[in-house]
């Protein structure tokens, strides 16, 4: 049975508004850091973490910006701010009794995915394992060549700048990586079964490295 918890971590001063599920017996945790424009209720999000879920990994989603900072373009596409915002998170899961002792995956989509591989770049973060889903990993800039943590990136096969961005991020990386392309999909993953594609990868990536 899934335990779900509502909870609110302090940033500053302001706080951020997320969702805890815990499957029975979780083997690892995996952080949502959405893209612009999204968050805790985005639908793609919520449709991997049930995914995730069912693999036996519990999942926090949660805005990384309140709805003020949110309605604004630059702070939107703030890697710096969001990737704060996500060690604030991932340390909140490392003191939280339910899920302190798990290993820590990180979830991104579009520029949550560069946030998210500028704090697996930061020593001391503990990061088990990355996902990108149609993701501007380029974003992480320096950062890409210092993240450690294994990554995997998935792409939509017509998703065409998107895809030439990720190869190249690609080609920066220099920890265990993989590059998925999903025949057909476009940034959205809209098309019928692309987005169960992407749960797929991203539940067996998380899995294999939890476990490790």
């Amino acid at each position: 049975m899934t335990r779900k918890l509502s909870v609110s971590i302090p940033v500053g001063a302001c706080a951020l508004d997320g969702v805890l599920e815990l499957p029975a017996d979780p083997i690892g945790v995996v952080l949502f850091a959405h893209g612009s424009g999204s968050g805790r209720m985005s639908p793609r999000n919520r449709q991997v973490a049930a995914e995730l879920r069912d693999a036996g990994v519990a999942t926090l989603l949660i805005d990384l910006l309140t709805t003020t900072e949110d309605a604004t373009y630059h702070t939107r596409f703030d890697i710096e701010v969001l990737a704060r915002r996500l060690h604030v998170c991932a340390s909140w899961l490392g003191t939280e009794p339910l899920s302190a002792p798990l290993p820590l995956g990180v979830f991104g989509a579009s520029t949550g995915a560069a946030a998210a591989l500028r704090m697996a770049a930061e020593s001391g973060t503990g990061v088990a394992a990355v996902v990108s889903r149609g993701g501007r990993p380029d974003l992480a800039g320096a950062s890409l060549a210092q993240v450690l943590s294994p990554t995997l990136l998935i792409v939509g096969g017509e998703d065409g700048a998107v895809l030439d961005l990720n190869r190249q991020a690609f080609e920066q990386l220099a920890c265990e990586k993989a590059l998925e392309i999903v025949p057909g999909a476009t940034h959205l993953f809209e098309e019928p079964g692309a987005l169960e594609r992407v749960a797929a990868l991203a539940s067996a990536w998380f899995v294999r490295h939890f476990a490790v």
